[in-house]
C-alpha cells in the first residue's frame, strides 16, 4: 500500500495518540448530542408552555380582578387571534412534537379543540411581530442577543369550526451551546494529547534505540559496548534483559568461530597429508580415485565452515558496481570454457561485501551449468531493487521441492546426481549471503508457451538504497 494511503500511523506512539484523539472526539461529539438534544427538549417545552398559557387563557372572574386592579390589556403580538381559517402559509414547517404535547396540555385543560396546529414563521414576514420588535426593541435586546428571536404560531381549531392563534417568540440558542463545548474539546486535546505525546515520547525512545540495536546487532554481531537502561521502569528491564543476551549470543558465537578455526585446522591437515600420501599408489585410477575423494571433502569443509561463518564476516561493506562484478566473475568461468552467457546489465552500484557476493553467483552459477546444461546472466533494476537473475535450461525443479532445496545437505535426487559432485550447500550459502545483504533469493521454474518447464530461474533481490 502506498505511503500517501496509510492513515493509520504505524509507530506506537502515533497509534495512541490517535486513538486517544479519537476516543476523545467520540465523547465529545455524544456528549454535544445529548447537549443539544436537551436544550430542544427545553425549548420545546417552553413554547408549549407558554402557547398553552395564553390559548387556555384567565378565567371570566380572573380577567375581571385584574381590569379593577388596572392591570392594561396585553399587547397586540400576544393577543389570542380569531380567524375563519389557520394562519399557516404554503411552506412553513410544521412542529409535530410540540402539536402533540400541546394538545395534551391542552386536553388535560379541558379546551375543546379538534385540531391543534403549531408551526414557524419568519417574523420578518410577520407584520404584528416586526411591528413589536420595532417597539420594544431595545427592551428586547437587554435580554436577547438574536437580532430577531424566532417566531412560532399555535392554532386550535374549535368545535364550531373557527380557529384561535397566539404568537411565541423563542430563541434558537440550541447551536450557540455547542460553542462552549468546541472550545472544551479544543483545550482537552491540547492537555491530554500533549501530556500523552511527551509520555508516550519517553517510552518510544528507548523503544526505538532497542530497535535499532537489535537491527544492527543482526547485521553485525560485533557491535562494541552496550545499549544504556532509559525510559519507564520496565523498558529499562528490557533493554537490561537484551543487553544480557546479546552478550550471551555474541560469546557462544565467539566460541563457535573459535571451535571451526580448531575443526578446520584439524581435519585440514591430516587431508593435506593424505594428499601426499596417495603419490605413493601406483594405480593411477585408484589415485585420482582418492585425490577426488579428498578434494570433495575439502570443498565441503569449505562451504560449510563459509555457511557457518557468513553472519559474521570480516570483510567491510563498501560501494561496488554490481555489473562490473557479475562481469568479472562470468569472465572466470568463460576463461574456463564453461558455457556461460553474459546478458544485459544495468550499471547500479551497491553497498556490499564484494566478496561474499562473488561466492553467491559463482554458486548459482556451478549449479545451473551443473543441472542444466548452461548459465544465463543479467542483472537490472526494477524501481528500489537490483534483480539479479540466473537462468539455466534443465529440467527444473518439482515445485513442492522448491522450499526443500534452500535447506542446507539437500540435493534433488542424491541416486540420480550422485556423480555430479557438490555437498547440497551451494544454495543455502547464497540464500544466507543474500540474507546477510537485506536481500531475498528466490527459485522458480521457467515454462514456454506451452506450458512445460524449459528451465529454473535463481533471482536474487537485492535493496537499492537512497
Amino acid at each position: 500500500m502506498p505511503k500517501s494511503l496509510r492513515l493509520w500511523p504505524r509507530s506506537l506512539q502515533g497509534q495512541v495518540l490517535l486513538a486517544i484523539a479519537l476516543a476523545l472526539l467520540v465523547a465529545q461529539t455524544i456528549s454535544a448530542v445529548l447537549i443539544w438534544r436537551e436544550q430542544v427538549h427545553r425549548r420545546e417545552v417552553s413554547m408549549v408552555s407558554s402557547a398553552a398559557f395564553r390559548l387556555v387563557g384567565p378565567s371570566p372572574e380572573e380577567r375581571r380582578r385584574r381590569r379593577g386592579d388596572g392591570e392594561g390589556r396585553p399587547p397586540a403580538l400576544f393577543r389570542l387571534e380569531q380567524s375563519e381559517q389557520s394562519l399557516q402559509r404554503p411552506g412553513e414547517r410544521r412542529l409535530a412534537r410540540v402539536e402533540h404535547e400541546l394538545a395534551e396540555v391542552l386536553s388535560a385543560q379541558g379546551v375543546d379543540a379538534a385540531e391543534v396546529v403549531v408551526f414557524e414563521r419568519n417574523p420578518r414576514l410577520d407584520p404584528p411581530s416586526v411591528d413589536f420588535w420595532k417597539r420594544n426593541r431595545r427592551k428586547l435586546q437587554l435580554v436577547s442577543k438574536e437580532p430577531m428571536p424566532k417566531l412560532v404560531i399555535a392554532s386550535i381549531r374549535r368545535q364550531s369550526g373557527g380557529w384561535t392563534s397566539t404568537r411565541v417568540f423563542t430563541e434558537g440558542r440550541e447551536m450557540r451551546v455547542l460553542a462552549p463545548l468546541v472550545g472544551q474539546t479544543i483545550v482537552l486535546y491540547l492537555l491530554l494529547v500533549g501530556t500523552m505525546a511527551v509520555i508516550l515520547r519517553r517510552m518510544a525512545r528507548p523503544l526505538k534505540a532497542l530497535t535499532r540495536r537489535v537491527e544492527d546487532f543482526a547485521g553485525n554481531r560485533t557491535l562494541e559496548g552496550q545499549l544504556q537502561p532509559e525510559g519507564p521502569e520496565d523498558i529499562q528491564g528490557l533493554i537490561v534483559a537484551h543487553n544480557a543476551m546479546e552478550t550471551r549470543i555474541a560469546a557462544m558465537l565467539d566460541e563457535k568461530d573459535v571451535m571451526l578455526g580448531a575443526i578446520g585446522h584439524d581435519l585440514k591437515t591430516p587431508l593435506a597429508a593424505l594428499r601426499v600420501r596417495i603419490e605413493a599408489v601406483e594405480d593411477d585410477t585408484e589415485r585420482r580415485r582418492m585425490a577426488a575423494t579428498i578434494e570433495d571433502i575439502n570443498r565441503s569443509l569449505d562451504d560449510i565452515l563459509s555457511l557457518a561463518r557468513v553472519g559474521r564476516p570480516t570483510d567491510p561493506v563498501e560501494p561496488t558496481e554490481l555489473s562490473a562484478l557479475v562481469a568479472d566473475v562470468i569472465g572466470e568461468f568463460e576463461d574456463m570454457g564453461e558455457p556461460v552467457e553474459l546478458g544485459d546489465t544495468d550499471r547500479i552500484v551497491l553497498p556490499v561485501r564484494a566478496t561474499w557476493m562473488r561466492r553467491a553467483l559463482r554458486n548459482l552459477v556451478s549449479n545451473a551449468m551443473r543441472y542444466g546444461q548452461r548459465a544465463r546472466v543479467s542483472l537490472h533494476r526494477e524501481g528500489q531493487t537490483a534483480m539479479l537473475l540466473i537462468e539455466d535450461d534443465g529440467p527444473g525443479i518439482p515445485e513442492h521441492e522448491i522450499t526443500r532445496m534452500m535447506e542446507p545437505f539437500t540435493r534433488l535426487d542424491a541416486s540420480r546426481n550422485s556423480g555430479l559432485g557438490g555437498t547440497g550447500l551451494g544454495l543455502t550459502l547464497a540464500r544466507a549471503i543474500a540474507d546477510q545483504h537485506g536481500g531475498t533469493l528466490t527459485l522458480a521454474n521457467r515454462r514456454g508457451p506451452d506450458g512445460q518447464v524449459q528451465g529454473l530461474t535463481a533471482t536474487v533481490r537485492l535493496p537499492i538504497g537512497g
